[in-house]
């Protein structure tokens, strides 16, 4: 009876800060990188004692941090209580939990309310694993003596323990943190769990599909992203863009933001009213998030890399660039409206780039192959035909836009007193854009220390990956993946098609 359900992290590529304000787009990517979350019966049977009768067990637990926490879920009020904890709560699962369940309760006729019932009362017993691509291990790779390649990546186990950053300057005892990429860990075990939860309670029917455009399971999707979106906003404290969420659910897209009224009118409500009824109102809210297929085109190459300069704490970064706003208001208004239009620039020449791959996949294969292994000053060079430099032009043209993009979130950052592309970064990314065959380079989502991100062209990749490891940045085994979220066959543990480790081949 186990359900297994996973949804990828993401790679926010435009629309860092943006994103944050209706209208404006970005275009975000999913990643092969995925969050699992495995559902089954606690126990064989329905417990016997009568007092079971309203309250169900639930089990979490988290093998990588070596956690595990028990619950009591109230069946009439979903109200939850810890009865046992080795760690620090986890509020993104929790509250997935309970509006999971409250899902079922709003949507479930009394014959079905019955056959729930029963099933909750065998309690829930929730298993979660991410791969190893949203922590980092650097720390893990230096103490074996190995060097920092993808190559040594791989050969950790899947779904390995995770390291702690203990690391602390003024030598307080502080609590240890997770050290992350910056994937969006937190958006896909949400996601995961809410996807788990619902086909396991019988409220949806996910498909095991991956892939996206034969998805028949729309109508299921959006009640799983309803869901996801509100439980990770309520157990972040705030409601956030929500793009990872959507990407965790959807895949690779053009994501334009729902108003936050959608969430917020429920935040207020769930301190008086009972959370079935905040959640029969979520189902019922005006969703207005502006959802469009997006990926990159074929025979592109998302790389990550890890530069190992400690990480950066985006709600600071955002509250800083929030404060500058208020204070210079025309001329962050002007920064906004160019950034913006270079992210249009850069998305539309993409698009181009998708068409004319389905339309004269000759030219451009034979484009592509070429200018993989040439430098982009060279490519014009390239264009001995007219179809030939509708393609390079639109390379080009990307590339451009790109180059303007990082100019104004750097303005930006400068403005607001914020590292939005730090200095090494700047060195880092202008060096990998002058590699061969690299399309694009930039800091993904807010910037910072997080992580840097390029887009190669054909079998280019490597020349990244040695330069990076040249520099002390450590490649990643993260690729895009355009899927979103969907049913797994089997315990990603056991069954091997689930590490992102396995089906990567490393040159």
């Amino acid at each position: 009876m186990a359900v297994v359900a996973s949804a990828p992290g993401k790679v926010l590529m435009t629309g860092g800060y943006l994103i944050l304000e209706r209208p404006n787009a970005g275009l975000v990517l999913s990643t092969n990188a995925r969050f699992y979350a495995i559902v089954k019966p606690l126990y064989d049977e329905t417990k016997p004692d009568t007092w079971a009768w309203s309250w169900t067990d639930v089990k979490l637990t988290s093998p990588q941090l070596s956690r595990v926490a028990l619950y009591k879920l109230a069946l009439k009020n979903l109200t939850i209580q810890t009865v046992s904890s080795s760690e620090t709560r986890n509020p993104f699962v929790e509250y997935a939990l309970q509006y999971s369940v409250a899902a079922a309760y709003a949507t479930f006729d009394q014959n079905k309310m019955e056959l729930l019932h029963k099933l909750l009362l065998r309690g829930l017993d929730i298993t979660i694993l991410g791969s190893n691509d949203f922590y980092s291990y650097r720390n893990e790779i230096e103490r074996r003596g190995l060097p920092l390649t993808p190559e040594s990546l791989a050969s950790l186990p899947p779904f390995a323990s995770i390291t702690f950053n203990t690391d602390d300057g003024n030598g307080a005892n502080c609590k240890p943190e997770v050290a992350k990429t910056g994937l969006g860990s937190s958006a896909a075990m949400t996601t995961a769990v809410v996807a788990a939860l619902l086909h396991y309670l019988d409220v949806v029917k996910l498909s095991t599909s991956k892939d996206h455009q034969e998805r028949k399971d729309i109508e299921d999707l959006d009640l799983v992203h309803k869901i996801a979106q509100t439980a990770h906003c309520i157990a972040q404290g705030k409601v956030g863009s929500g793009f990872d969420v959507s990407s965790a659910v959807y895949g690779s897209q053009r994501y334009v933001r729902f108003s936050p009224e959608v969430i917020s009118s429920s935040q207020d409500a769930a301190k008086a009213l009972p959370i079935p009824e905040v959640i029969t109102d979520i189902l019922k809210g005006k969703w207005d998030h502006g959802r469009t297929e997006f990926s990159l085109p074929p025979l592109m190459t998302l790389l990550l890399g890890e530069p190992g300069t400690g990480g950066s704490s985006t709600p600071s970064m955002v509250g800083a660039v929030k404060k500058w706003q208020k204070s210079d208001p025309q001329k962050s208004l002007d920064t906004w409206r160019r950034l913006s239009e270079a992210n249009s620039a850069l998305e539309m020449q993409l698009n181009l780039l998708n068409k004319l791959a389905k339309e004269q996949w000759d030219t451009y294969k034979s484009v592509i192959d070429r200018c993989s292994m040439l430098r982009s000053d060279k490519w014009i060079e390239q264009a001995s035909e007219p179809n030939k430099e509708v393609v390079i032009k639109g390379l080009l043209g990307a590339k451009d836009a790109m180059l303007g993009i990082r100019y104004l979130m750097r303005l930006m950052g400068e403005a607001a007193g914020v590292p939005i592309e730090p200095e090494s970064q700047t060195q880092l990314l202008d060096a990998t854009m002058n590699l061969e065959g690299v399309l694009l380079a930039g800091v993904p989502g807010a910037g910072g220390f997080d992580a840097v991100f390029a887009v190669t062209l054909g079998d280019s990749s490597n020349n990244v990956t040695k330069m990076w490891s040249s520099l002390d940045v450590l490649a990643l085994l993260v690729k895009e993946d355009p899927c979103g979220v969907s049913l797994e066959s089997a315990d990603p543990r056991t069954h091997e098609i689930t590490s992102a480790v396995s089906s990567i081949h490393i040159e």
